[in-house]
């Protein structure tokens, strides 16, 4: 589900609630950090450099720990509590190819301050750091408000990709239908496995939501629960969508292997009418081509025989397809 990761350069991003910041160098952001109390901090990193993970230990003073997870990736959706800070990973589904990949964002949540940390480009994030800027009143002058902004911005990204997935599974339904192949059934077998993985990413992380609301949000300002709680209310709704994706593919299968079978039946049927219409046609040659002395001297005027017995394989075939017919068989 990871994608590969990208080779991009180091790329800084620094807002407040007055909106972003020109420079990013290491000063500004201490000068920053400083101030957050009363104007909010939020860095994003992109393609985080040893510079990068400097500027997290020694500026942030963050643990050696989390750090390690942002250089190591692969980690699960979690949250990890500091006394000072709350340490959380967080996934976004996007299409990659033809396939979903799972983009990994690492999330340092303080009282007034926000660290967002990625390998791979987050054009959803770089859309918020375009509307912040513009709009510096979106952040309602709230340090708190810019962390609920980001989050609500990276879980309503899945959307897409699960609506996108819903007419994957509504075409691969009606291309079965019209003509079941095998690539329809590796398809079907490789998105109830892509499902399947989805699942348990939005299952942890509707975990992680859980506690963000209990636990987390003490860090920060009381009054944002309620916009968390909706936050958490999406989630659910993604993880109902995954659940009823992997029941249609379920049921994509069945109608695969439904028609499959019918096609075999369909076949079966066709070849058994082929030999049941030639059985009483090798019957009556076999028995007129027995070289017994009886037959050879009834039969003696070739051309009467040749009709008669033309004339008798005619009638037999008709018998047959007149029974079959009113039997329904054809």
């Amino acid at each position: 589900m990871n994608g590969a990761p990208y080779s991009l350069e180091p790329l800084r991003t620094l807002l407040t609630i007055t909106g972003k910041t020109a420079s990013t160098e290491t000063e500004d952001v201490q000068r920053c950090f400083a101030d957050a109390e009363k104007s909010g901090l939020w860095l994003d990193i992109e393609a985080p450099d040893q510079d990068d993970y400097r500027l997290l230990e020694q500026t942030f003073n963050f643990h050696p720990l989390t750090i390690e997870d942002i250089q190591h990736q692969n980690q699960r959706p979690k949250i990890d509590e500091y006394p000072d800070y709350n340490f959380s990973v967080i996934f976004t589904a996007v299409w990659d190819g033809d396939d979903i990949g799972m983009r990994e964002h690492h999330l340092y949540v303080g009282p007034h301050y926000l660290i967002t940390v990625h390998q791979e480009p987050s054009p959803e994030l770089k859309q918020l750091q375009e509307r912040i800027e513009k709009s510096p009143e979106l952040t309602h002058s709230k340090p708190a408000f810019i962390t609920y902004l980001v989050i609500d911005t990276l879980i309503d990204s899945t959307f897409p990709v699960l609506e996108k997935l819903d007419e994957e599974v509504d075409g691969l339904e009606d291309e079965i239908t019209k003509s079941a192949k095998q690539q329809s059934l590796e398809r079907i077998y490789h998105l109830k496995h892509t499902v399947t993985d989805l699942r348990r990413f939005l299952g942890a992380q509707r975990d992680v939501f859980q506690r963000l609301i209990t636990h987390g949000i003490h860090l920060q300002q009381q009054d944002m629960t309620l916009y968390y709680r909706d936050v958490y209310d999406h989630i659910v709704r993604q993880y109902e969508t995954v659940d009823s994706l992997r029941d249609l593919l379920t049921s994509a299968l069945d109608v695969y292997l439904s028609t499959v079978s019918n096609r075999l039946n369909q076949t079966t049927k066709a070849l058994t009418v082929i030999a049941s219409v030639f059985l009483p046609l090798s019957f009556l040659t076999g028995f007129y081509g027995m070289n017994f002395a009886y037959l050879t001297q009834v039969l003696e005027a070739p051309y009467a025989t040749f009709a008669v017995g033309i004339v008798t394989m005619l009638i037999a075939i008709g018998i047959q397809l007149y029974l079959f017919r009113r039997r329904g068989w054809i």
